[in-house]
């Protein structure tokens, strides 16, 4: 109740005002209302992240309904001893952003692996830290002594407990990805668990078969043994979930092998009385979950756009996510688009990769070339807090994808999606197909009165307004009476995309 006591209260007083002021009016009292929670939020902490009890596509983090949404750095944060994650994560939480990715460290890149600039997975020679101590035999392909797998590196733990209470502090859940396949050769160079890098006599196979359940390359145990570790050692954190492996569709990695690791995090974390959320990674753009493990809680993807894979695997009743984005150029306007589209389709998180944050710019300030393979930056990132709270609006525990609330054909390219409280509230995002291509989307825009549809509403009375995604500004309000069915809305000719919010007044 005191939710819709607070919105139509809200929404009176938009609707009495001109288009600027009511725009700057609105993204004042979400900006307050996303740091009121953080503050409160932090006073809570304790039960470490898990699925909403009451609807589990979403997180609670907290005590709060939590849906997660950033723009973070490449994964390198822990590992490349060059990169200040103090000033990053403090970046992510004055953009209001909520979560970011980082690497355990049995994996790094070498310079200009994907053609990244300045990638901080790709720490300069000496620079590389990892849970392997270094052992006193030189040799280590990126400089330094070869690592002992038998031995941990306190000081790489104490960095990573505290990058985790750093992230606490500001209220950014951690997402702790242990492994990483092996795209090239080069990378199984630079990697602790190749033979050429350690003194255990271990890791003499191919980079295909790292990852398997074979035994013969002598790594598994010693794989178990450093994911049992990071859970000791992290055991105390709230806003931490682990992921298994990062793309494990490439180089070889075998479901079989990821489901023994899920099972190592489960046992490690029963005798130490704690559970996290375990992720999966299962494709690239969509796939139909098979074979779900029951431990599993969060199922990630990259390049979700559009998200089909969301509704796709909606009936696992667990949390979906788009956790990396990219290689469709460096203007903002896919990304938005793809962020926007997943989350009203019912998504649960999603993590842009910020090619803006590198070493020496931990602020987000660095300018990348063109050649980068994705985009990200402080007006992006902005974006991104309009998308976060325009949903925390939202009681959106109660609320789930509705398709079919859509009537009406929409022109060729466009298309309408709806995530509602049937009856009560609805998010509805309006895209243009443009900006899908890696080249600069050309200029244009719906047009005023181009882009009508239907939306079906029951009867009742309701409050509207026409949000700009690339300000926050709403741009219109109005109240309707509305006697039920089919109901027209109408674009205001925003360029690429808007959204529009519909929410019972009664």
């Amino acid at each position: 109740m005191e939710f819709e006591l607070v919105e139509r209260a809200r929404f009176a007083i938009v609707a009495g005002m001109n288009c600027n002021s009511r725009g700057m009016w609105a993204a004042g009292l979400v900006a307050g209302v996303g740091f009121g929670l953080f503050v409160s939020g932090a006073a809570a902490a304790g039960v470490p992240l898990r699925l909403h009890p009451e609807n589990p596509h979403y997180f609670e983090f907290r005590g709060k309904p939590t849906v997660m949404v950033t723009s973070g750095e490449h994964y390198g944060a822990v590992l490349n001893l060059d990169f200040d994650f103090a000033r990053y994560l403090a970046t992510l939480h004055r953009d209001g952003l909520n979560g970011t990715r980082t690497f355990a460290g049995a994996y790094c890149e070498a310079p200009g692996a994907f053609n990244i600039a300045n990638n901080t997975l790709a720490p300069k020679a000496g620079r590389f830290i990892c849970p392997w101590a270094r052992s006193d035999q030189p040799g280590y392909a990126n400089g330094g002594n070869k690592f002992d797998l038998t031995r941990w590196d306190e000081a790489y733990f104490r960095r990573l407990k505290d990058f985790m209470s750093e992230a606490s502090q500001r209220g950014v859940i951690v997402e702790l990805n242990l492994f990483c396949p092996f795209y090239e050769e080069s990378m199984w160079k630079l990697s602790p668990m190749n033979a050429i890098n350690n003194v255990n006599q271990v890791g003499s196979v191919a980079r295909t078969n790292v990852y398997t359940l074979d035994k013969h390359g002598g790594l598994l145990g010693f794989q178990e043994e450093m994911t049992r570790k990071i859970i000791r050692e992290l055991k105390d954190f709230d806003n931490l979930y682990y992921e298994i492996c990062n793309e494990p569709y490439f180089g070889g990695v075998t479901l079989e092998w990821q489901h023994r690791i899920v099972d190592v995090i489960v046992a490690a974390e029963k005798d130490l009385g704690v559970r996290h959320l375990i992720s999966q990674n299962i494709a690239n753009g969509k796939a139909k979950v098979e074979r779900p493990h029951s431990e599993v809680s969060i199922f990630n993807f990259h390049y979700a756009s559009p998200p089909d894979t969301v509704g796709m695997n909606y009936g696992l009743q667990k949390a979906i996510g788009d956790n990396e984005t990219g290689f469709r150029g460096t203007n903002d306007a896919p990304y938005r688009m793809e962020a926007w589209d997943f989350m009203v389709a019912g998504g649960a998180l999603f993590n842009h990769l910020d090619y803006s944050f590198v070493a020496g710019h931990e602020d987000g300030s660095f300018v990348y070339p063109a050649s980068q393979p994705g985009g990200g930056n402080a007006v992006f990132r902005k974006q991104m807090r309009i998308l976060q709270e325009t949903i925390d609006r939202f009681n959106f525990v109660r609320m789930q994808p509705a398709p079919g609330a859509v009537k009406g054909s929409l022109p060729e390219g466009v298309s309408a999606r709806v995530l509602c409280e049937p009856g009560k509230n609805y998010l509805v995002y309006v895209r243009s197909g443009l900006g899908e291509t890696k080249e600069r989307p050309r200029k244009t825009s719906f047009g005023p009165g181009e882009v009508r549809f239907g939306l079906d509403l029951p009867k009742g009375v309701y409050g509207v307004e026409w949000l700009d995604t690339k300000s926050g500004k709403v741009v219109k309000g109005e109240r309707i009476e509305h006697g039920g069915g089919v109901r027209e809305m109408v674009s205001l000719g925003f360029e690429w995309d808007e959204a529009i919010t519909v929410k019972s007044l009664e």
